[in-house]
């Protein structure tokens, strides 16, 4: 037999999916992240599932990872002491950015602080136009003179954004080859490799970014891989999820690691899209409700939303606009400071808040008994009787119900003169609230209407909260998958490896130079079918999807339009616009006549094959009847406790069928449902709930 691996690390969990990879036997693993060095969790919870399931590590063919380490890196200001090399007179460009005030009523605004430093940015003598035209050739003398600067001043990495590069490389590449011939210790960024786009802000923080945690990364990437072989014994190969949901090698991730900014929660997007296949649901929402925080995300027409709009590290961390502009491909979706370890307490005004805060897995929530005393919605849960005591993570985690009961009165009961219960269920209702506002406002966003959108939900927390969540934005049906706990794991092993090229030809594609185009869109094309066969995969199943930003003449934003594969031509211009036209009025309700057309940056994605499975999680039960008895449940809008079924998921049999409210429960989760619900077990064993 054969295996594949998925791992996530999250804020308080690392999870863990094994896969067997021609009969779809799943065997899931669930332990605690190690912050100080979260390879750690990696290597033990890897040890434990594969002695667990009798699997030894030769049969283990391939690892996928996803990671939270880059973005950790750039919030927490943990990467190198990098440099930064730009056209002389644009040395500040980090610093002065689009010069826009993210608020325009707070006198106290804060801007985040540049990677890197003004001590560490330097210009030289170079211009290119933006044809592409060399206007003034690069001052080889001062390059080295720069760089032997920046190396005395001890750097470890460093960043070259030069202005208009992205239509020739030339002198980015040259400074690139001097310093990888005369310091081949020092890690290289160049822009032209990193986000080879228009507008130099952005491409500058993206570049300035990648430097400064290549290093790290690298270190990180090298060190896992080491251990896998040396500690598990794993000889397979190693493969990282990135931002857009696609999987890229180990070589890749090292090249360009800000890909991996969003890296493990694209892997329950994907996740979503498999799940949306397998039950013929083409419209969902991707709800993902962790330890730490709660995301939701688009899935239209069994395809995730794409963007290439994304911040990283914000000052505010839900104010678009504080934080630092990556153009990279990522899943968009929406995040909300609600997890399992949310911390509730009284703001200033005496009100009831939870989160952003939030308790981790160090100390935990109070009921981990690992040191945490401050209440969280996992605690509140507890009370209210949505988790088990003695059967969290399968009872292998013991929750002390009096603890949690102790944080909710003192911090919370107490000073508002409330019962526990009060306490409890306030803080289960203000999260729900925060969770179906955002994701409310991120679907009409997209000109999209909740009613119409299943919801699916996974993480460790997200079936606890899902059913009011989803109530509340008025969403016909639930479900929740097989494997929710760790579902983000699974979402890795079904997901393609990929390449997206990206070269940005700003024109009227009334005045598109075809012969250029197609020969830029080819080489683009060439490199994708390249790093395929360079990652193991075969070229012949690859496939090619060509997407071009466009936008209304004299407009300064864009939108991505589908345009068709082949040689293009003026013959095409009439598709392409159509396309345009389309996706506008989708978006903005109307489009407008009598204006030109332009296309700005071209994509190319060239992916390789989508795993095909058939999920079947594999576990040993008594064979008892899955109704295990009932508990006292403090039902959302009921004064008292009610009992409430409660089933084991385990022990439920494909169709069958039962009305809420119950508790259903699983290793890795909990799933609780409230009144006016129908509950259908289909026949891959996913809970479909229908809302009445």
């Amino acid at each position: 037999m054969k295996y594949q691996l998925g791992i996530d690390i999250g804020g308080t969990f690392t999870d863990l999916v094994l896969l067997e990879s021609t009969t779809g036997k799943l065997f899931f693993g669930k332990t605690l992240t190690t912050y100080d060095n979260p390879s750690n969790g990696i290597i033990n919870g890897t040890k434990e599932l594969l002695a667990k399931h009798n699997v030894s590590a030769s049969d283990l063919t391939g690892i996928v990872h996803g990671t939270t380490l880059v973005t950790n890196s750039v919030i927490e200001r943990r990467g190198s002491l990098t440099g930064f090399i730009t056209t002389k007179g644009f040395e500040d460009v980090l610093e002065i950015g689009r010069e826009l005030r993210y608020d325009i009523y707070d006198i106290f605004l804060t801007v985040p602080e540049p990677l890197v430093a003004r001590n560490f940015r330097y210009g030289i003598t170079e211009r290119i136009d933006y044809q592409g035209n060399i206007v003034d050739s690069i001052n080889e003398s001062e390059i080295k003179e720069i760089v032997d600067k920046l190396i005395q001043q001890g750097v470890k990495s460093i960043a070259v954004c030069f202005l208009n590069s992205f239509t020739n490389p030339s002198h980015e590449r040259k400074v690139g080859e001097y310093i990888r011939t005369n310091y081949p210790e020092i890690y290289v960024s160049l822009s032209c490799d990193v986000m080879p786009e228009i507008r130099e802000y952005e491409r500058s923080s993206a570049t300035a970014m990648n430097a400064y945690v290549q290093p790290l990364t690298d270190q990180y990437l090298s060190t896992l891989a080491k251990r896998l072989k040396e500690e598990v014994g794993f000889g397979g190969t190693l493969n990282i999820m990135i931002s857009s949901g696609r999987l890229t090698t180990v070589d890749g991730a090292r090249q360009t690691p800000i890909q991996l900014l969003e890296s493990g929660p694209a892997g329950g997007t994907m996740a979503g899209v498999f799940f949306g296949k397998l039950t013929g649901k083409k419209d969902l929402l991707a709800f993902d409700m962790g330890g730490t925080t709660a995301k939701a995300s688009l899935i239209f027409d069994l395809k995730p939303e794409i963007t290439n709009q994304f911040e990283a590290a914000r000052v505010m961390r839900f104010k678009k606009g504080s934080g630092l502009p990556v153009r990279i491909p990522v899943i968009d979706m929406i995040e909300i400071g609600a997890g399992g370890g949310s911390i509730a307490h009284l703001n200033k005004l005496g009100l009831l808040q939870v989160g952003p805060e939030s308790a981790a897995s160090e100390p935990g929530p109070a009921c981990y008994g690992r040191g945490g005393t401050r209440p969280t919605v996992t605690d509140a849960d507890l009370v209210l009787g949505y988790l088990n005591e003695d059967y969290f993570l399968g009872g292998t985690m013991k929750l002390d119900k009096e603890a949690a009961r102790n944080a909710l009165n003192e911090h919370i009961a107490k000073p508002l003169n409330i019962t526990i219960e009060e306490a409890a269920m306030g803080i289960h209702r203000i999260v729900n609230e925060n969770m179906a506002n955002a994701a409310r406002v991120h679907i009409l966003e997209k000109g999209h209407d909740p009613r119409f959108y299943s919801m699916l939900a996974f993480g460790g927390a997200g079936p606890v909260h899902a059913f009011q969540t989803a109530r509340l934005l008025n969403s016909p049906q639930l479900i929740i998958p097989v494997g929710a706990g760790v579902v983000s794991a699974l979402g890795f092993l079904v997901s393609p490896i990929a390449s997206e090229q990206i070269r940005s030809y700003v024109s009227s594609i009334s005045q598109i130079d075809w012969k250029y185009l197609n020969q830029q869109i080819s080489e683009m094309e060439k490199a994708g079918f390249e790093f395929l066969e360079g990652a193991g995969v075969d070229a012949s199943e690859g496939t090619i999807t060509r997407v071009v930003d466009m936008r209304y003449s004299g407009q300064g934003h864009e939108i991505s339009v589908t345009i068709p594969n082949g040689i293009l031509s003026e013959n095409s211009i009439e598709i392409i616009e159509q396309n345009f036209i389309k996706e506008y009025e989708f978006r903005y309700g109307r489009s407008i006549e009598n204006i030109g057309i332009e296309a700005v940056t071209w994509r190319v994605v060239v992916a390789g094959k989508s795993p095909e499975i058939i999920p079947n999680q594999v576990i040993k039960t008594e064979g008892k009847d899955a109704l295990k008895g009932t508990r006292s449940v403090f039902l959302m809008g009921d004064k008292t406790y009610s009992d409430v079924p409660v089933y084991s998921r385990y022990d439920l049999k494909p169709n069958e069928s039962f009305d809420g409210p119950a508790v259903i429960e699983e290793m890795e989760s909990t799933v609780i449902i409230g009144r006016n619900s129908v509950i259908k077990i289909d026949e891959f064993k996913n809970i479909v709930i229908d809302l009445l």
